[in-house]
């Protein structure tokens, strides 16, 4: 009864929110950006629980806490520094500037405009609602699983009524509601992770007694001492993952929207350092307290004194670690917390997703299409297209979510490698130099897309074991035949693809280009 008061009483605060939003929405620009109005802590915030959700405190953290032990907790810092600090030093001033110069709302219409390329707007738009639809099911995957484990609601009605909840605010209040909320969220988020982190220690026996008891069990390979080293196990892959959850941010348009949105220069330097903050304790948190994992689960039927986690045709439940370590350790007060803490994480992730996606579709391609027709299409007409794609959005995920036999991280990768493989290269650079030419633009997108489609087409015909081990007999430690590695290796190829085709290819108008950075002078 704790547990389902503590969760009413978040999802009531949440719709509330929605409602008393709702009055603020008059324009697209207050929909979709907030009127460019949005302050550094709420800024900063929407940053953070946009980027953390289910899918690191429960995918990731479970996940890679097994396989790398204390180790996990680099990815945390990659987070922090690589993911947010740098990401709003480089990226944050120059994307508010030149985005409110070239009047674009969404990722796409600033390729468009910065490349004067309606082509490039329409694969992006394509490319955006498509593979966001992953990373939502992901989402929805790591959710359910908590709720599943500690409420013992069923999987499908999980992910139907967090739909439902997400659709209310979002619908009503639009970007205003979203940065409140994730506000709240953000608040509800750091306080549960330090409780978490504080008590599942506690459990273990302090640090010294956690990295003791670590360094006797053994890890994956069978060596022991490996869990609790400084690097882990697998150095190398670990730095595939950090790269991933790291570099990442700086090409998905949820993100990248949030620079979009800030009021102002001043207001970007103060978020800069509340959104690394924020990151450093809830992504080093979430990595800390699942690189404790073993401690508390395992997958010896023999072993009692541990959560048995089961291992289905070869395949370890890595999803259902987090859940189950924290029904073992956690008071039905402090668990009913946690949940909502997921519930957080996960909604403000799910509300920016649903809005990217959305407005993407409205302004960038329903909109050109009616007015070309001739067609009147007003303010009032294109919020509403939102909200019938922000519900349709939401449908879709629900049925792909709905089958829950992929790997919380795989449905991530997949998502995060193909939009920051597409995006990051040609979004940053056209930033700061003159001379990325529209093609270059066009081949990091086929690029992307193709690899990562191909590459998932062959990891589900089952086809990388036999690679895997042939790749395992040569003296290299990194190999792509895992969606993370090829998630991060997207990213990576793309930076030097990009400047590669564009010395090859025909620059862009030079009159053209030079009146766009008249935006910096």
């Amino acid at each position: 009864m704790v547990k389902w008061l503590i969760l009413a009483l978040y999802l009531l605060l949440m719709v509330a929110i929605g409602v008393y939003c709702n009055r603020k929405t008059k324009s697209v620009s207050d929909f979709v950006l907030g009127g460019r109005s949005i302050g550094p802590w709420f800024s900063a915030f929407a940053f953070g629980t946009s980027y953390f959700s289910a899918v690191v405190f429960i995918g990731y953290a479970g996940q890679f806490g097994w396989t790398y032990g204390i180790s996990a907790f680099w990815i945390g810092i990659g987070n922090a520094i690589l993911g947010s600090l740098l990401a709003w030093i480089v990226l944050g001033k120059r994307t508010r500037t030149m985005t409110k110069y070239l009047d674009a709302t969404t990722m796409p219409e600033y390729f468009e405009k910065r490349y004067n390329s309606k082509g490039l707007k329409i694969a992006a738009s394509l490319i955006i609602f498509l593979f966001l639809i992953p990373y939502t099911a992901s989402v929805y995957n790591g959710l359910s699983r908590l709720f599943e484990s500690s409420l013992g609601i069923p999987y499908i009605y999980c992910i139907i009524i967090m739909a439902v909840f997400t659709a209310i605010y979002v619908i009503a209040g639009g970007f205003h509601a979203t940065a409140l909320n994730d506000f709240v969220q953000g608040m509800i988020m750091l306080a549960g992770i330090l409780i978490v982190v504080f008590t599942v220690l506690h459990k273990a026996g302090g640090f010294d007694g956690a990295m003791e008891g670590l360094a006797a069990i053994a890890d994956d390979a069978g060596n022991t001492g490996t869990l609790n080293s400084l690097f882990g196990p697998s150095p190398a892959n670990l730095l595939g993952v950090v790269i991933l959850t790291s570099l990442g941010t700086w090409g998905l348009p949820q993100m990248i929207q949030k620079f979009y949105s800030i009021s102002d220069d001043a207001a970007i330097k103060r978020g800069t350092i509340i959104s690394t903050v924020f990151a450093l304790i809830v992504a080093g948190g979430s990595y800390f307290h699942g690189g404790l994992g073993r401690l508390f689960a395992t997958t010896d039927p023999a072993d009692t004194t541990k959560t048995l986690i089961n291992v289905v045709n070869g395949k370890l439940e890595y999803d259902a670690i987090v859940p189950s370590m924290l029904e073992s350790v956690l008071p039905d007060i402090l668990l009913g917390l946690i949940v909502v803490l997921v519930l957080s994480a996960s909604m403000s992730t799910l509300s920016s997703l649903v809005m990217t996606s959305s407005s993407t579709l409205t302004l960038d391609l329903i909109k050109p299409a009616m007015l070309s027709k001739g067609k009147g299409f007003d303010e009032k007409k294109q919020v509403f297209f939102i909200r019938v794609f922000i519900a349709i959005f939401l449908v879709v995920s629900v049925i792909m979510a709905a089958k829950k036999n992929a790997y919380i991280t795989t449905l991530m990768s997949i998502s995060w490698g193909a939009l920051s493989g597409s995006f990051l290269a040609p979004f940053m650079y056209g930033l700061f130099s003159k001379k990325v030419t529209p093609k270059a633009v066009g081949t990091c997108f086929a690029f992307a897309v193709g690899f990562t489609l191909i590459h998932t087409c062959l990891f589900l015909l089952g086809w990388f074991p036999e690679l895997t081990k042939a790749a395992a007999a040569l003296p290299i430690p990194f190999t792509v035949t895992s969606p993370l590695n090829a998630g991060a290796f997207c990213m990576v190829f793309s930076l030097i693809l990009c400047p590669l085709v564009s010395k090859i290819t025909k620059p862009q108008d030079k009159e053209y280009v030079e009146k766009i950075f008249e935006c910096y002078k």
